[in-house]
């Protein structure tokens, strides 16, 4: 997954997240919480959550129209359609099937990533495969979440994380300029696969009534595992994509990571040694929107003028699996 020459690179992001906005203090209303409470463990105040009748598939939508435009090109010019989602407008077909109908396209291989938080670098790494081969020259790469509808509301260690949104990326080959995809690493270890999971609702228990009244339908963590190896695995994920690439992290401009947790983001600077004030970071205001997380943050980088063409930027995520990875790209 790594190469001395980059193959594909990003020719456009998109983002978008709803708009309402569910603040630190309109969740202390709902459960046992505060705001001191939840921005001291994860440095949280406020996120989105989608209206009624607002699928995850319009949210993708949005965020792909706001890429094609970046890239300029339409989604006609499309030859693949990668969605990373846990939280598909159905079961079955793909989210990615719907939003390629809703693109006014046809044909095209249109499919999902089942990574959790890191489904965007998996399908990012993918994208990148095809276009490296010379098999597909344009690729619709989207992170969306609609995680407010898989919560369960009165658990105030897992509501008080998550938020709604999208983020979209288009893939091109690669210019002769060094800009592009310098390497990706993606990883998996079952070991916490309990660890954070949504229980009920799959062939191993199907729902039942008592079952959805015991919330097993909704998303069940055991916050302290996954703290302990996002850490680790973050670092070493990042380190293992500088190697690839052959860079160190005094060549990286800007970090975009997954923003899950203010404390593991901080603790992920420290171990490379990469001032915090060099990460973009927008976890304040969206919370952790999983698969979107790091489109929407790297789309607010470019869009705000901090991310320059030509910069350095490294990537890094964790999700459920327990699935990671990293991509180092030049913009």
């Amino acid at each position: 997954m790594g190469t001395e020459r980059p193959g594909s690179q990003i020719m456009g992001t998109g983002a978008y997240a709803p708009e309402r906005v569910l603040t630190n203090h309109d969740l202390a209303r709902m459960v046992d919480t505060s705001d001191e409470w939840i921005r001291e463990r994860t440095g949280i105040r406020e996120r989105r959550i989608a209206k009624e009748g607002e699928n995850a598939s319009d949210m993708a939508l949005e965020a792909s129209r706001r890429a094609l435009e970046a890239a300029g090109i339409t989604a006609k010019d499309l030859d693949m359609i990668i969605v990373g989602t846990v939280t598909g407008d159905l079961p079955m077909p793909a989210c990615a099937a719907i939003l390629q109908r809703k693109l006014g396209v046809t044909t095209i291989p249109a499919f999902d990533i089942s990574a959790a938080c890191a489904g965007f670098l998996y399908g990012l790494s993918i994208g990148d495969q095809f276009i490296r081969t010379g098999a597909l020259k344009r690729v619709l790469v989207v992170g969306v979440e609609l995680l407010s509808r898989i919560l369960n509301w009165k658990d105030r260690m897992t509501c008080v994380l998550f938020g709604d949104g999208a983020g979209a990326a288009v893939l091109g080959p690669a210019a002769d300029d060094g800009r592009g995809i310098l390497s990706t690493r993606l990883y998996t270890d079952s070991a916490l696969v309990d660890s954070l999971c949504i229980r009920a609702g799959g062939s191993q228990e199907p729902l039942t009534v008592e079952g959805l009244a015991e919330q097993r339908d909704k998303v069940f963590m055991v916050g302290s595992d996954i703290f302990k190896i996002a850490v680790k695995n973050l670092t070493s994920a990042s380190k293992a994509a500088l190697e690839a690439g052959g860079l160190s992290a005094n060549d990286v401009k800007w970090v975009v990571p997954h923003q899950a947790n203010m404390r593991i983001i901080m603790q992920v600077a420290l171990r490379l040694d990469i001032p915090l004030e060099r990460f973009v970071l927008n976890i304040e205001r969206y919370g952790n929107t999983s698969s979107a997380s790091i489109p929407i943050a790297l789309d607010e980088g470019i869009r705000d003028g901090r991310v320059k063409r030509g910069d350095t930027v490294l990537m890094c995520a964790l999700g459920a699996g327990i699935s990671w990875g990293s991509a180092l790209i030049r913009v």
